[in-house]
């Protein structure tokens, strides 16, 4: 049962259930205490769970016998309103019977007061802790979601042109700017409506990113727009990347949907230059390429699969 979904003050009513004797005292310093009380008033001791099960037997007055709690019940111990253990007395003694009972009483106000702070004590560790997770997450989850674009997880547009400007500010060249757009998304939104359109773009971005090195950034620029920055890459590697792009979507296997990319790449050579303006160049590459693509023989017959 959550914290998340139960308020404290029911969890602190409720929970009682799931403690046992052992779960609140330790047994044996209850024992030795018992059994000091026991010589002390010339009596023998039995302290049974909440289903009458003996768990401490001083004396031999009890052997045979088989507590019935509900019929009788001994003297409760109760925590926060739950029974979690009977208490039995055998006088043996001449003791007086009020100062016995007055100690015996104290003794169960004693267990019931000390089982109370143990188990208040436990609980409250356990909602704070629990609280805390949930303050963590909710942080975690808000740093990611001021990071990520939350439908494909890739960067989102903010943070992409963070990135972009740190690479700038750093000096790296070259580096490499690609932009990706997915051809005739709104083919798959005005035939398969918007669910379909959006499980589109991510799978573009899914496949952008198991094609992509672990350093390539990442980023939705715009609806079906995705941007790639490879700082710094090795010969012939941006091209290889782009071609096994283009080949896991040409091949990917669905019932609707023909993912397709165009892809424009450029390079920043030159410090002076800004990845913001080598974008805008990449996307120009983008739509050059977007017509030899869509006029590819086949493109038509793939797109319009999930219609025919």
């Amino acid at each position: 049962m959550g914290y998340e979904t139960v308020s404290y003050d029911k969890r602190i009513k409720e929970n009682i259930r799931n403690y046992t004797l052992s779960n609140l005292y330790d047994m044996e310093m209850i024992k030795k205490y018992l059994t000091n009380l026991a010589e002390m008033l010339e009596i023998n001791i039995l302290l049974t769970n909440r289903h009458g099960e003996k768990e401490i037997v001083i004396g031999d007055s009890f052997l045979g016998f088989h507590p019935n709690t509900a019929e009788e019940p001994g003297r409760k111990i109760r925590i926060q309103n739950h029974t979690v253990g009977h208490l039995y007395i055998k006088k043996l003694g001449s003791l007086d019977e009020q100062l016995m009972d007055e100690m015996i009483e104290g003794t169960l106000e004693l267990l019931m007061e000390l089982g109370r702070e143990v188990y208040l004590h436990r609980e409250n560790s356990i909602y704070v802790e629990e609280l805390e997770k949930q303050l963590e997450d909710k942080r975690r989850v808000s740093s990611q979601n001021e990071r990520e674009d939350i439908l494909t997880g890739v960067y989102n547009k903010i943070y992409f042109e963070n990135r972009m400007n740190i690479i700038d500010r750093s000096l790296v060249v070259p580096v490499a700017v690609i932009n990706v757009n997915i051809n005739d998304w709104k083919f798959a939104n005005d035939h398969f409506g918007d669910e379909e359109s959006d499980r589109l773009i991510k799978t573009v971005a899914d496949l952008i990113r198991k094609e992509a090195k672990p350093e390539y950034v990442i980023g939705r620029i715009d609806g079906d727009v995705f941007g790639v920055l490879v700082p710094m890459p090795e010969d012939g590697e941006v091209e290889d990347f782009v071609e096994r792009l283009r080949r896991s979507c040409d091949t990917y296997e669905d019932p609707k949907l023909a993912p397709s990319v165009a892809v424009g790449v450029v390079y920043k050579t030159n410090t002076e230059e800004s990845l913001e303006e080598k974008l805008s160049d990449a996307e120009y590459e983008m739509f050059n390429n977007k017509f030899e693509v869509k006029n590819a023989p086949g493109y038509q017959e793939r797109l319009r699969k999930g219609i025919n």
